[in-house]
């Protein structure tokens, strides 16, 4: 454990490849980092072959994918557990000091997994990490009290609630800016809104958070 101790404090990030498919690999691509530490979950490992990367961590239990024979570290769990592989793993990498993540192959295909990776990015958030998810079409990060700039490259970015009712939204440089807003789960009514062209359209939250989601393509 010493070993890999030291190993992560030579890498400021974690990325995690969960089981979905991955279409666009150069998207992927243009935003892995060359210090960035490579886990793979069960099923995800098919991305380390199209990607070309040796996984510094393997984590599955094996039931989509067949058990690796190799010499990197891997994390063999049972199949009745109550965490998902990925979900185990962004613990296990939290566990191990990382702060900053990247998690990929985590949406698309099965809608409950889909729904507990964006739940494993409000798990990281209350725990004051960096993180987001990234796919095919888009970027899905946590947004709180803290403002975050929408890329101005997005073709569209939507907020969504996913804590309740949501006080104090603000988006600024936007198509449809808002100040002081409310939104619930019931009535989400901040979808497809659009970064206003030569400005840098932002979010924040007074009260609770929300889920950015900036659209690459459709």
């Amino acid at each position: 454990m010493n070993g890999l101790k030291k190993n992560i404090l030579k890498k400021s990030r974690c990325v995690i490849f969960g089981a979905a498919k991955i279409q666009n690999y150069e998207q992927i691509k243009k935003n892995l980092l060359p210090d960035d530490f490579f886990v793979f979950c069960d099923g995800g490992l098919v991305h380390s072959k199209e990607l070309k990367i040796e996984p510094d961590l393997i984590v599955g239990d094996f039931d989509s994918f067949e058990k690796p024979d190799t010499n990197s570290e891997t994390i063999v769990l049972p199949c009745e557990k109550d965490d998902t592989d990925s979900f185990f793993a962004v613990k296990e990498a939290f566990g191990r000091g990382f702060r900053n993540f990247m998690l990929a192959g985590m949406t698309g295909g099965r809608f409950d997994h889909s729904m507990v990776n964006v739940s494993a990015l409000i798990w990281l958030f209350e725990r004051k990490c960096s993180a987001f998810v990234l796919d095919d079409f888009s970027k899905m990060q946590i947004v709180g009290k803290n403002p975050v700039f929408v890329n101005k490259n997005c073709r569209y970015f939507s907020i969504i609630p996913v804590c309740g009712k949501v006080k104090g939204l603000n988006i600024l440089g936007a198509k449809y800016p808002l100040k002081n807003g409310k939104v619930s789960p019931e009535y989400i009514y901040t979808t497809s809104n659009e970064v206003l062209p030569e400005q840098t359209a932002q979010v924040s939250v007074k009260k609770g958070f929300v889920l950015l989601v900036e659209i690459f393509s459709e």
